[in-house]
């Protein structure tokens, strides 16, 4: 499989659960801002609206797929021994679907507008105040002292909140929310999201390198 992955984005989630089920995806970077990837062809031309991360399969028609929740999804569904996710037609998992969707709605989307500078002052604090309560409602959750958003069962949503905590790029103070930061803090001692991070990190630095030469 080969797996596209942009720096400080949610393919940090991808790549966590790929690490968490010992897969091995060929990494490819790819520059959000100089539109170039590690590979040097042009990326729209896997996907065409420039956003990370895709996966492409390595079946016969190497299909490729894109967005964070389908992809996690996929490679967790693939091992259900896993239990990264809970098996379809079960409650759980329509449950697990809601707090994916959360995550990207009430989340991911929102930190965008933020982080590129792109809001008026009202919009600023709209879209500050909603984040504010997403978390909140995540250190809420957490407030019975489980490990994780589930359970005591890291789960594709863990990987998920952990890899777009943009708050600080954000502008966004979570400083007051312990159950949440003591929760990251497990997320980020898992191996397999220190390895997800070297991996990033050495994939961006070649890039740099073939940009260079």
């Amino acid at each position: 499989m080969k797996l596209y992955i942009a720096q400080a984005t949610c393919s940090l989630a991808v790549q966590a659960i790929a690490n968490e089920l010992g897969l091995s995806p060929r990494l490819v970077h790819f520059d959000v801002f100089g539109k170039s990837t590690t590979e040097g062809g042009p990326f729209a031309d896997v996907n065409p609206l420039l956003y990370v991360p895709a996966l492409e399969l390595d079946n016969e028609q190497k299909d490729r797929l894109t967005e964070t929740i389908t992809i996690t999804s996929y490679l967790a569904d693939q091992h259900p021994e896993s239990g990264l996710i809970p098996r379809h037609g079960t409650m759980e998992r329509v449950r697990m679907d809601q707090l994916l969707t959360f995550i990207a709605t009430e989340i991911a989307q929102k930190h965008i507008p933020l982080m590129r500078k792109l809001m008026t002052e009202e919009g600023v604090a709209f879209n500050t105040g909603k984040l504010l309560s997403a978390y909140g409602v995540l250190d809420a959750r957490l407030a019975d002292g489980r490990a994780y958003l589930t359970g005591e069962q890291f789960t594709v949503a863990d990987a998920y909140v952990w890899a777009t905590m943009w708050h600080e790029r954000s502008g966004v103070n979570l400083d007051h929310l312990k159950n949440l930061a003591a929760y990251i803090a497990r997320i980020e001692a898992r191996p397999s999201v220190q390895k997800a991070l070297k991996d990033e990190a050495d994939m961006v630095a070649l890039h740099k390198q073939k940009l260079a030469a």
